[in-house]
């Protein structure tokens, strides 16, 4: 598994209506895409759960690396591109993705990067991230739980789905689930 995410920062007095309407517009276009876990479609508001920006950002998780190679070699792609500009894309191995069948009633996000200590024992963190992941499913309130690392930056990742926002922290970016798209059943 592999986890994807990319972000367009948009300008303070921007109408962010227009990426609600495209949200909803566009949204359905990938429900079901080849090796797709899910697509939070996700949204943050200057000022709002602490966002200093007005982002369009959203987060997949897929199944397999060729469904991160198709869709970004895609028509949808390359249209998104010359909407909003070409966008560095993260991308993340997947060590633990947990989701919950209630997963469609996700309204938040929470996404943490976290920095990984040279020569830190990554078996060991391993461990304890996706326990971790575990756990916020288990506990009832998480609806999606992934974690993961990059290891050219040395990063990791936690990431969340959520029916209310929680509690965030001072490092964590909190955004609005516009839509959710899912693999067909």
């Amino acid at each position: 598994m592999i986890a994807m995410q990319y972000s367009f920062t948009l300008p303070a007095d921007y109408d962010m209506s227009v990426i609600d309407r495209r949200i909803r517009d566009k949204g359905p276009l990938l429900d079901g895409f080849p090796n797709l876990g899910f697509k939070a479609y996700l949204s943050a508001r200057r000022g709002e759960f602490a966002s200093r920006e007005n982002l369009y950002a959203p987060f997949y998780l897929w199944q397999k690396p060729d469904g991160a190679s198709d869709f970004l070699c895609s028509p949808a792609f390359q249209a998104l591109t010359g909407a909003f500009s070409w966008p560095q894309v993260k991308t993340w191995i997947v060590w633990q993705a947990k989701v919950s069948p209630d997963i469609a009633a996700a309204r938040f996000a929470t996404r943490d990067i976290l920095q990984t200590q040279p020569y830190a024992p990554l078996a060991d963190i391993r461990q304890a991230e996706s326990a971790e992941a575990e756990a916020d499913l288990a506990a009832g309130g998480a609806l999606a739980s992934i974690s993961g690392f990059e290891p050219t930056t040395w990063t990791r990742i936690r990431f969340r789905l959520w029916r209310d926002m929680p509690g965030i922290g001072e490092h964590t970016h909190a955004y609005r689930v516009g839509h959710l798209s899912l693999p067909r059943s």
